[in-house]
């Protein structure tokens, strides 16, 4: 038979596991806690140092303006209307003849204005540049900002990233003027398409006379599977706006790294 001071003993021991068992779960709790208050600091310091290569904002401003978009709120219930405080606050002066829009192009077209400073791309300017290459959501019931466990890219279609890159190339598309420019790429069947944030977006948004010229620059490769006469071109003018005129030019990727030193103009 079991004596008391046994069985005090094993009680004792019983008490002592479920103490430390509770201990380790609210310090696990605590430290994930601390963890998920920390994810908006890297985004947030991110964000205000590129708004501030800009030297021209306030960009605490901004940022309160990009935060209040999601946060609170279902990752996949954000409109892209909940971003329109941001566009207000990062307002950028329009660049007519310059402005470059891109689709499946995006590192060609970024080494190219990187080192030419002809065309202007959204992520050139305020808009772009703040979050370009970022992930971001908040959550119901929350007042943080978090970067992992966001809803991707399709999982949902206003989800927090895509509903603002719909809105700032919407804001970038508006203010286009005179004649603008768009770098496709030539290596892929169908270099237009409907439903590209280009097609679908970006493109619907030019209105003449406003806008006069699209000229479409069609990167090539050696093995490129399409040049200027391939169909999806056809149903790109279609969709834009009567009077503006259209222009096509296939343009090898090695001809876009010449020239980028060569004046406005020289390239195409």
């Amino acid at each position: 038979m079991e004596r008391p001071q046994q069985k005090r003993g094993r009680r004792r021991c019983v008490v002592l596991a479920v103490v430390a068992v509770l201990l380790l779960v609210v310090i696990v709790a605590v430290v994930l806690g601390l963890t998920l208050r920390q994810d908006s600091q890297p985004l947030k310091t991110t964000f205000i140092a590129r708004c501030e290569e800009f030297k021209q904002y306030d960009c605490q401003k901004i940022w309160d303006a990009f935060e209040q978009a999601y946060v609170g709120r279902d990752p996949c219930k954000v409109p892209t209307e909940a971003y329109d405080p941001f566009i207000a606050a990062a307002y950028f002066k329009p660049e007519c003849n310059r402005m470059m829009f891109w689709s499946k192009t995006k590192d060609v077209v970024h080494d190219f204005t990187e080192t030419n400073n002809c065309f202007v791309t959204l992520e050139d300017t305020v808009l772009g540049r703040v979050a370009d290459g970022l992930t971001w959501c908040g959550k119901e019931g929350s007042s943080e900002t978090f970067t992992t466990g966001c809803p991707g890219w399709s999982d949902c279609a206003n989800n927090t990233v895509r509903s603002f890159w719909n809105r700032v190339s919407a804001a970038f598309a508006d203010a286009a003027c005179g004649d603008v420019t768009a770098m496709l790429n030539g290596s892929i069947p169908t270099p237009f398409s409907p439903a590209s944030i280009f097609g679908s977006v970006e493109l619907m948004r030019f209105s003449s006379p406003r806008v006069s010229r699209l000229n479409v620059v069609l990167v090539t490769q050696t093995n490129s599977v399409a040049n200027c006469t391939n169909a999806s071109f056809k149903e790109l003018q279609k969709e834009l706006d009567a009077g503006i005129a259209y222009n096509c030019k296939e343009v090898a990727e090695a001809q876009l790294q010449e020239c980028s030193s060569k004046p406005c103009g020289g390239c195409w």
